[in-house]
């Protein structure tokens, strides 16, 4: 983890978002690959993006109660335990909202056809929340942080358990990862304000 945190320091913003972009890409061609030995037919694969209006909606409030909980969690826990040393901020704080946007799309994206539509189909919503979970390394030092993840894994597991839509996930995966990077993206923006508004004067 002390490696990856070195490897991090080094890169650019610039060079941290497309690093991102080539971990989804990765994420992508194995969650294809291994799509072949789970689903025997095409068919079954393709029924998964059904669009449901009612389970999207249902997707969406639980996005919306995710980040609620996830402010109030900020709120109330110290600030070291939710330090998670910038990576989120600098991977945000550059990004126009299209960019922002897009770059969600892609991680909701890739992320939910690898851990929820391959891995928990063959393995179940527990292994499959856990390895999600677990490809967060950064966080495995930070228990709060951690189990953050793991709850968020969880619930959206089990939306998927339930609906049997990869499309309810994606949404929900992506609402909570775009209304969260704007809220990151903002707040960078008003602090870089308030500061270059000091040195002014």
């Amino acid at each position: 983890m002390k490696k990856q945190r070195d490897i991090i320091v080094g890169l650019t913003d610039k060079e941290l978002v497309l690093n991102v972009y080539l971990t989804q890409a990765i994420i992508f061609g194995i969650a294809c690959v291994a799509g072949f030995f789970v689903f025997d037919q095409w068919n079954d694969f393709s029924q998964l993006f059904e669009v449901n209006v009612k389970f999207l909606l249902i997707g969406g409030s639980v996005a919306l109660a995710i980040v609620a909980f996830d402010l109030i969690f900020e709120r109330l826990m110290p600030k070291k335990w939710l330090d998670d040393g910038g990576i989120n901020e600098r991977v945000f704080r550059t990004l126009s909202i299209p960019q922002l946007f897009l770059l969600c799309v892609v991680v909701a994206f890739a992320e939910e056809l690898m851990f929820r539509a391959v891995l928990q189909t063959a393995f179940g919503l527990v292994i499959a929340s856990l390895i999600f979970a677990l490809i967060h390394i950064r966080y495995l030092n930070k228990p709060v942080l951690f189990l953050n993840v793991c709850l968020a894994s969880f619930i959206l597991g089990a939306l998927f358990h339930w609906t049997g839509l990869i499309s309810v996930t994606i949404c929900t995966h992506f609402l909570v990862d775009f209304l969260l990077g704007v809220i990151i993206r903002n707040r960078y923006q008003k602090k870089t304000e308030i500061e270059e508004g000091v040195l002014k004067t």
